[in-house]
């Protein structure tokens, strides 16, 4: 069930954001503001959760979010670089559909496939080499353009996007996954409180930079008109990060 549910909320994702544009042109709203919901969001979650944790075990060494410096500082860096790639996805759909969106997002896997390989020294069998040249090549396959004058389907600027999200989707989650094998014992929740509450700092300083003027001038939910199609994109985000 939780692998049909991934599928689902990972396929529209694409298609809920670009359905999110205004006229299917320009966002409405500040996507720094959207963001910065779903850090939110995720944050909350996490939180309940650990305290479902604090009532049945009690509050424990491994499960408190009192912390040192040491450890805390480990965490802005995949924040970081989750704050970069959450927030192309939304510009990436200035040069791409969302179809050619979803073949792109499985550069996903090959990025932090070699990147295990590399920093977590993960041996890779024969056939997952082989199923990782075979997913890039159809990755590029389905890029090439049909009955046009242009050789790609997608924009240089749409693939080169593409593949900067792909590295820092893979290094972000290996060096998440790095971070919390450091400190196997540590309540997970706890650990996803303390990225999140990075991203929910960023995204806010995200926002000062960026997006002052129509956050604090126009209000935070300002452009938010069609609720269902943004409540679906904050929701699926969430949720299939949560899951994963």
């Amino acid at each position: 069930m939780a692998t049909i549910s991934l599928t689902v909320l990972t396929s529209s994702q694409g298609l809920l954001i670009a359905a999110s544009k205004a006229n299917g042109v320009e966002y409405g709203y500040a996507v720094t503001s959207a963001n910065c919901s779903v850090e939110f969001v995720k944050l909350f979650i996490s939180f309940v959760a650990l305290l479902g944790v604090w009532h049945s075990e009690g509050v424990t060494e491994d499960n408190t979010l009192r912390s040192s410096f040491g450890e805390l500082a480990v965490y802005p860096i995949p924040a970081a670089l989750y704050l970069v790639k959450n927030l192309m996805q939304y510009y990436i759909f200035y040069w791409t559909d969302a179809p050619s969106y979803q073949i792109l997002k499985n550069l996903n896997i090959i990025s932090t496939g070699v990147l295990y390989r590399v920093f977590l020294q993960k041996p890779l069998s024969g056939v997952q080499w082989s199923a990782l040249v075979l997913l890039g090549l159809g990755c590029a396959t389905a890029q090439l353009s049909v009955g046009t004058e242009s050789v790609l389907a997608t924009p240089a600027v749409g693939l080169l996007m593409a593949v900067v999200m792909a590295i820092l989707s893979g290094a972000a989650g290996v060096y998440t996954e790095l971070i919390m094998k450091t400190r196997p014992q540590r309540n997970i929740n706890v650990q996803n409180v303390y990225l999140y509450a990075f991203g929910v700092l960023f995204n806010l300083a995200a926002i000062w930079l960026y997006d002052y003027d129509a956050v604090v001038g126009k209000g935070y939910f300002s452009g938010y008109n069609v609720l269902v199609v943004r409540f679906f994109v904050f929701l699926n985000r969430t949720v299939w990060t949560v899951c994963a």
